[in-house]
């Protein structure tokens, strides 16, 4: 009898998983052997392996249509096969397995380097609670121990000056492992699809080395089996791909969001209970006075200061926010709305980031920088500006954009709906994506809700065509695609238009143009039927919201109507399957 371990997996991680889990557990049952298997399906990873199975195992099957890591296999014969192999004839696969004499995988490294790509091997990221000493004392930890072990490694560490020895996103993507010795919470986002393993800063304080050590047999890559884990993953190495302003700008728009979000639906909730005038003295103190009012006065009184914030943060991290929210504070005070708040901002985030690198105390007095230094002279010199330089003039070219938008009307309205749809189908989720999604989210705050309405309608079209015409033109779209179709409707409704990726990903040149066609038609009809949003987000999720959406009619009848037409340009534009095979 031999010991055998096995991994499946497909693209969707449904049914072919399962199907060739199941046919190589009967089939070694049947030919007396001993088999534990491991599937990476749409609920995650199920029945996982531990050390002791993979070092008893005599021989491993990997059973999968997608990329399956095998680090840990390391040493053991492996045979690798796609699912349907172990569907049809899971005891031949075994049979056959078991009498060739594949070589084995190599073994996992020592102490030789193996960095032919040049960069680090190893990179990592150290924080503490208070970004002073254990954050540093843990980087030279990891770096003597990496130094030991023959690795090179890179340490990002986040202090209290902010992120320094900032990590690439080449190095990231050259590096075998990452290593987080921290205490607080760190942002994984940007280490998609790597293997990781977490620990705490004293690990590696006391003993590098034999934390590298185990790092390298231990990492483990999160699976990332079913459709929202691979738009996880694209929403991840986009954010990581962004650079410069942009990286900016849209670090700010995604802490505002909860904020606009939370206000709106206030908002909204406190003009249905109380009527349209819920704002007047007449209604002080009733419960639909008091929702308009934490929303609009507090909620959305918050958005620009939290835009302008984050931006700071960014750029400078923790030493531009204060000057970056109160750089915001001053830009709603003086009408410049979120215009005047990018432009704090940016000003903030490199003004800091200038002061900060050109004032150097040492370490030991590194700490006055975040909470004395920095903060007062970026405050000063951000609120002056403002004042005195930049916020008048942006209030000026806000009020002309809020005037115009306000009196779109029949050609003009149809040019902005179909603009503002075009660029939500276009990089689903890309700078053009999200261009579309921070102006038409920044109007907000001036009481312009149409463009927030054509923005989100063509958002969730995308997704919604794709589905619909993966369930009436079958012929179009392979088994793994039909399935995937599925779970691709949810995150249309949900206003995930990155569920769209993985099928545009695959025949670009016929699909994102069929996308495009159903987002401007969405997008225009919002538009020319007066439909208004008054949140950012949440899909269909809110309209039945009383008063969050305008002409709610005519929204539906946009978002239907942009969904077939994104269906009916697929059919017309995607061949049959059989005659691409």
């Amino acid at each position: 009898m031999s010991r055998i371990v096995a991994v499946t997996a497909c693209p969707t991680g449904i049914a072919h998983t399962f199907m060739a889990a199941e046919a190589l557990e009967q089939a070694a049952a049947a030919l007396g052997h001993s088999i534990k298997v491991e599937t990476q399906g749409s609920v995650g990873t199920r029945n996982q392996l531990d050390a002791n199975d993979i070092a008893s195992a005599e021989l491993v099957i990997i059973a999968a249509d997608t990329q399956v890591a095998k680090e840990r296999f390391a040493g053991k014969r492996i045979v690798e096969v796609a699912t349907a192999p172990a569907i049809r004839d899971a005891q031949g696969l075994i049979r056959t397995a078991l009498s060739a004499t594949p070589a084995p995988s190599p073994a996992a490294p020592t102490a030789t380097p193996r960095a032919a790509h040049g960069g680090p091997q190893i990179v990592a990221i150290t924080s503490c609670p208070t970004g002073i000493a254990h954050t540093f004392m843990a980087a030279e930890g990891l770096e003597g121990g990496a130094k030991a072990v023959g690795y090179t490694i890179k340490v990002e560490t986040q202090g209290s000056v902010g992120a320094q020895n900032a990590l690439t996103a080449d190095e990231i993507a050259n590096a075998e492992i990452v290593v987080i010795a921290a205490d607080t919470k760190v942002d994984k986002s940007r280490f998609a699809g790597k293997r990781i393993y977490e620990t705490n800063t004293k690990a590696a304080i006391n003993d590098g080395a034999a934390l590298i050590r185990t790092a390298l047999t231990e990492a483990r890559v999160g699976a990332a089996a079913d459709m929202a884990d691979k738009v996880k993953d694209v929403k991840a190495q986009q954010s990581a791909a962004r650079t410069g302003a942009y990286k900016h700008l849209m670090t700010g728009v995604s802490f505002m969001i909860p904020f606009v979000v939370a206000g709106g639906l206030l908002i909204a909730l406190g003009f249905a209970l109380g009527g349209i005038y819920v704002y007047d003295d007449a209604h002080k103190g009733t419960l639909g006075w008091t929702l308009f009012t934490i929303g609009a006065k507090s909620g959305f009184a918050l958005m620009v200061p939290i835009l302008a914030g984050y931006i700071a943060h960014s750029i400078a991290d923790r030493p531009g926010l204060a000057p970056g929210m109160i750089g915001g504070m001053i830009a709603a005070s003086i009408g410049s709305g979120f215009l005047g708040g990018i432009a704090a901002g940016f000003l903030a985030g490199y003004t800091v980031k200038f002061l900060n690198d050109k004032i150097q105390l040492g370490r030991n007095l590194d700490g006055l920088k975040p909470v004395l230094i920095l903060p007062l002279l970026g405050t000063t010199i951000v609120g002056l500006l403002m004042y005195y330089v930049v916020g008048e003039p942006v209030a000026a070219v806000l009020g002309a954009i809020t005037a115009w938008l306000k009196g779109l009307q029949g050609s003009s309205a149809v040019f902005l709906g179909l603009l503002l749809g075009s660029m939500m189908a276009f990089d689903m989720g890309g700078p053009i994506n999200k261009a579309a999604y921070a102006f038409a989210t920044g109007l907000l705050g001036s009481d312009v809700f149409a463009p927030m309405a054509a923005v989100m309608a063509a958002g969730m079209t995308p997704p919604l065509g794709i589905a619909l015409a993966t369930m009436l033109f079958k012929n179009r779209f392979s088994e793994d695609e039909r399935e995937a179709g599925k779970a691709t409707a949810v995150l249309g409704i949900s206003f995930i238009t990155e569920g769209a990726i993985p099928f545009a990903a695959k025949d670009p040149l016929r699909v994102i143009p069929a996308l495009m066609a159903g987002s401007a038609t969405a997008g225009a009809l919002s538009m020319v039927l007066g439909c208004t949003l008054r949140v950012p987000h949440g899909g269909v999720f809110v309209l039945p919201i009383p008063n969050a959406v305008g002409n709610l009619g005519g929204y539906i009848l946009a978002l239907v109507a942009g969904t077939a037409v994104t269906a009916v340009a697929l059919y017309a534009l995607k061949k049959p399957v059989e005659a691409t095979a």
